[in-house]
C-alpha cells in the first residue's frame, strides 16, 4: 500500500483549498483531489478515480454531506469517510454512517494527523487479514526469503520501498511502503519519527536535543525526529511513565 488517495469535497473554495493543502503536506498522502459539490465528487468516483477517504463537508447546496455518504454506502467498495464541519450536532448522524472521524473548523494540523493515522489503519485492516505484514518478503536476485518483523528494529523509507534494519546488523530492501507498515504496526510497538524513519520504540538508547531539533539514539545510530512527529515521541515516553 502506497500513501492515500483522497478527494476534499466542500463548496466553499477557501476552506476547500485550505484543507487540500493541509493533506498535501501529510507525509502519508500520495494525492489529494477536490470537488465542490456531492454532484462533483460523484462524477469523480464514477470515472473509476481510485479514492481511498472522501473529507466531507455537510452543509452543500443539493447534494449535503450526510446524503452523499448515505449514497456511498450503495457502493460495492466506498471510500472510508471523514465528516469536516463547523458544527457539532451531526456527529451522531455521522457516525451511524459508520464515519472514519468527525473534524470541527477550523481543522487542525495535529487533530489532522491523528485523522491520517485513523484512516491508514483503516485502509490497511481493509486490505489484510489477521497478523498484517507480521512476515516480510525480500528479494536478492532470482531467490527470496522471509524476514520476521520482531526482528526488525528500524525501518527506512528508499523511494518505493523500504530498508529494514535488524538487531543483527544486517538490512534488506523490501517492496513496501513506510506508510503501510506504519499503520500496520502501529499496535506492535513500532513509532513513525519522520517520514523516512520507522522505529521500533522499545530500542530507543537516549533522546537528544540540539539547536531546536530531536533526535533518537537506536543501536549507536542517530536518527531524526520530524517536527510533525514530536507528538508521538512525547505521546510515547507519557505512556511508559
Amino acid at each position: 500500500m502506497s500513501g492515500l488517495t483522497v478527494l476534499v469535497v466542500d463548496d466553499e473554495a477557501l476552506a476547500r483549498n485550505d484543507l487540500a493543502w493541509l493533506l498535501s503536506q501529510a507525509d502519508d498522502v500520495d494525492k489529494v483531489l477536490t470537488a465542490s459539490s456531492g454532484t462533483e465528487a460523484l462524477k469523480h468516483l464514477g470515472d473509476g478515480t481510485a479514492v481511498d477517504a472522501l473529507f466531507l463537508d455537510i452543509q452543500m447546496p443539493s447534494l449535503n454531506g450526510l446524503e452523499l455518504a448515505r449514497l456511498l454506502k450503495n457502493y460495492k467498495k466506498s471510500p472510508a469517510t471523514v465528516f469536516v464541519t463547523a458544527y457539532e450536532e451531526y456527529a451522531v448522524d455521522a457516525f451511524s454512517l459508520e464515519a472514519c472521524d468527525y473534524l470541527l473548523k477550523p481543522v487542525d494540523e495535529g487533530r489532522l494527523d491523528q485523522t491520517i493515522r485513523r484512516l491508514l489503519r483503516s485502509v490497511a485492516g481493509n486490505q489484510t487479514s489477521g497478523d498484517s505484514f507480521a512476515t516480510l518478503t525480500c528479494r536478492v536476485g532470482s531467490s527470496s526469503f522471509t524476514i520476521d518483523r520482531d526482528e526488525i528494529v528500524i525501518v527506512e523509507a528508499a523511494g518505493d520501498l523500504v530498508r529494514v534494519h535488524t538487531a543483527e546488523d544486517t538490512s534488506h530492501l523490501v517492496r513496501e511502503s513506510i506508510s503501510s507498515l506504519t499503520a500496520a504496526w502501529a499496535s506492535s510497538g513500532f513509532l513513525r519519527i519522520h517520514r523516512s524513519y520507522l522505529i521500533r520504540a522499545t530500542n530507543i538508547e537516549r533522546v537528544r536535543t540540539s539547536g531546536g531539533a530531536r533526535s533518537v539514539e537506536i543501536w549507536g545510530q542517530q536518527l531524526p525526529v520530524s517536527r510533525r512527529y514530536n507528538r508521538l515521541l512525547d505521546d510515547y515516553f507519557a505512556r511508559q511513565a
